[in-house]
């Protein structure tokens, strides 16, 4: 309970040290018992704390689900003017660790990102938009818009329980790994 008074003891008993955390009426009772069978010697430490109830972690500022099936209709509805909200929403579950990075692959000029759904095996493709450090503002705004508004023609969409497929075109060439190299001076 918040504000609550208990006791700890630490005793060197046979099999180690014992720890008991104790209320103010059983640590009454077991000071009693201390002193009546002269067990006081096995008593190595002993202190006392006002338990302070922690108080609640604050939410997240985006829910996890709430992201993830915001970036599944985004997917869906592959509207180029919600490209950079995709990618965001992708790096950020990316990081929250409900989407693992599978790799990359070139689509001509442009770079795409192969994220797989941990729990559902579910993959996505996300083109990354090479968003510039000025374009984060708009992008931001977009995703708040969409989250508190949803997307127009969503009624239309395919259920979040849908099966998704995503097919990899053949013709795609994976990136390169970076590669480490070391210079001697």
């Amino acid at each position: 309970m918040d504000k609550e008074t208990f006791h700890t003891t630490l005793r060197d008993e046979r099999h180690g040290l014992e720890r008991r955390d104790l209320c103010e009426a059983c640590w009454r009772l077991e000071a009693v018992q201390l002193d009546l069978n002269g067990s006081k010697n096995s008593l190595v430490s002993q202190w006392q704390v006002v338990y302070i109830t922690p108080p609640a972690s604050p939410p997240d500022a985006i829910q996890k689900d709430t992201a993830e099936s915001l970036l599944r209709k985004l997917v869906m509805q592959n509207d180029p003017t919600h490209e950079g909200a995709r990618f965001v929403l992708a790096v950020m579950l990316e990081r929250k660790r409900l989407l693992k990075s599978k790799g990359q692959v070139k689509e001509g000029d442009r770079r795409v990102l192969i994220y797989e759904q941990a729990k559902t095996g579910d993959v996505f493709m996300i083109v990354d938009p090479c968003l510039q450090l000025n374009q984060l503002e708009s992008v931001q705004r977009d995703i708040l818009q969409l989250l508190e508004h949803g997307l127009e023609g969503e009624a239309e969409s395919v259920p979040p329980t849908a099966p998704e497929l995503v097919v990899v075109p053949s013709n795609l060439e994976p990136l390169p790994e970076p590669s480490t190299t070391s210079s001697s001076t």
